[in-house]
């Protein structure tokens, strides 16, 4: 009788070990790898909106959290690893004017993980600018504090010719010798 329990016990432990064996076996096969589109069909709307509406600035899509942002120790670098932007505004110096999400239907019922991320991001220092669907040009003027000048013409001596407003700006940059270089 005991050695019936021990060849049950002993058969248990067999079959239990083959099957760790095969999990492990399937869990370190690799999957074939295929390839995305590096936007959603209801970001690259947004992308091209951003684009016009901001012409002097420089439009990254798909921004990994640490490109943008570091900590000291692994615990708090956890809490942004693996966290991508969907779009990251740089000035023509290549600072982060602001960074751009679109709350499209995906982020419905994840208010908190989104609020959690503007946390995060606000906490690095930078601004971010939330978008339920992709704005209309003059949303993203307003929301990047670009006023738009209606285009209006200067009287010239010759009549068939005008100019526009903007070409009357002069734009100004300080020189090496200015910036101390």
């Amino acid at each position: 009788m005991i050695w019936i329990i021990i060849l049950i016990i002993v058969f248990t432990i067999i079959i239990l070990v083959l099957g760790n064996t095969n999990k492990a076996k399937k869990a370190s096969m690799r999957s074939p790898i295929k390839g995305k589109r590096v936007l959603t069909m209801n970001e690259q709307p947004t992308f091209l909106r951003l684009r016009e509406a901001l012409p002097e600035h420089i439009i990254l899509a798909q921004v990994a959290f640490s490109a943008f942002m570091t900590a000291q120790g692994y615990a708090t670098r956890n809490l942004f690893n693996r966290k991508v932007a969907d779009f990251v505004v740089l000035d023509k110096q290549f600072n982060i004017v602001a960074v751009v999400e679109l709350d499209d239907s995906s982020h419905r019922g994840k208010e908190d993980k989104d609020a959690h991320r503007d946390s995060l991001i606000v906490e690095a220092g930078h601004r971010i600018i939330r978008y339920a669907r992709t704005p209309d040009i003059e949303q993203i003027k307003q929301d990047f504090g670009i006023s738009v000048v209606e285009a209006t013409t200067i009287e010239t001596e010759n009549p068939e010719k005008t100019a526009f407003v903007a070409e009357a700006f002069v734009f100004e940059t300080e020189t090496k010798q200015q910036k101390g270089w």
